[in-house]
């Protein structure tokens, strides 16, 4: 499946000193409440990254049919197996158990102000955010980074843009694969998505500290990373490229890629859950463009109105 680089039990109680069986009404427990709510974190955490189960199983060196029960809020696991499923999801014991932090006083004081703020007041804060407390606004800004997911069209307008800005046009899996010398399957097969991601990072960091102007095409998954992430919001102007599932999947296959055609109904289920579990995290971008139902040259033009608007 191609999106993976991107894919209540009812207890019966039966009396023995009678024939008559009556139904067993199962009370909430601490422990039954912990067990639910780790399976949902484990979940979201697996759909964050776009892996399957089958991925996070062979990684963790688990059954799949134990990790199903987890997720279920049903298994019973030792610690041992969860710092294995840990480390295929690249997150600590702490995040897996903890995933709501508290935050600083002064930190929740800002979320709060911003919250209360209109929507048309926002990109003046954060422009003054950026400039007093970022990188160089107009260096950040000499660097277009499209994230997204495959099929969205970040290579294609990413080296349109590219080619009339007169920058350099950088795809960041081929960065990662000249750094490495290994295609990027062979990468995830002998490193796993942890080992992937620091590859990725260091890649970012050289990339951005080489080109000083450039269009960056960067793989969907990178939100997944927050430390990454935020270095390429950081160091980028960064512009969301979307389209529907459905365009998502049909411009892969156009490509050339029938991978997604096995088990289609699980594929596109699979997309469905990865796009709602990253779009807060996509929504960080500077910009949104939506290039569902728009020909190339649409999608382009749109892309280019709005980034002079922005950038000027």
């Amino acid at each position: 499946m191609y999106y993976n680089a991107y894919s209540v039990r009812d207890g019966m109680n039966t009396s023995t000193n009678s024939k008559v069986i009556t139904p067993h009404r199962v009370t909430p427990t601490p422990d039954g409440d912990f067990l639910l709510f780790l399976g949902k974190r484990v979940r979201q955490l697996r759909s964050l990254r776009g892996m399957t189960r089958k991925m996070v199983a062979r990684e963790a060196d688990v059954s799949e049919r134990h990790l199903a029960q987890l997720e279920a809020g049903e298994g019973n696991v030792s610690i041992v197996l969860l710092r294995r499923i840990a480390g295929a999801l690249n997150v600590s014991l702490v995040e897996l158990f903890a995933p709501e932090v508290e935050e600083p006083g002064e930190k929740r004081l800002i979320q709060r102000f911003l919250e209360r703020l209109p929507n048309h007041r926002l990109e003046d804060v954060v422009f003054r955010l950026m400039r007093d407390f970022g990188p160089e606004e107009k260096v950040r800004r000499m660097r277009v980074a499209l994230i997204g997911l495959r099929g969205a069209g970040k290579t294609t307008l990413g080296s349109r843009l590219a080619g009339e800005s007169h920058v350099p046009f950088i795809e960041m899996d081929r960065e990662i694969e000249r750094d490495t010398g290994m295609p990027l399957a062979e990468i995830f097969a002998l490193y796993g998505q942890s080992g992937y991601r620091a590859i990725e990072k260091r890649t970012l960091e050289r990339v951005l500290n080489e080109n000083e102007r450039a269009v960056l095409s960067v793989g969907g998954g990178v939100v997944s990373e927050k430390e990454t992430f935020d270095y390429l919001l950081s160091h980028c102007y960064t512009v969301w490229i979307k389209a529907q599932p459905e365009e998502h999947m049909t411009r892969v296959m156009a490509q050339g890629d029938f991978r997604a055609m096995a088990g289609n109904d699980q594929a596109m289920e699979d997309l469905r859950r990865i796009l709602e579990a990253r779009e807060p995290l996509y929504r960080q971008a500077d910009m949104e463009l939506d290039t569902s139902g728009s020909s190339t040259e649409e999608s382009f033009s749109r892309l280019k109105t709005t980034l002079r608007a922005n950038l000027q």
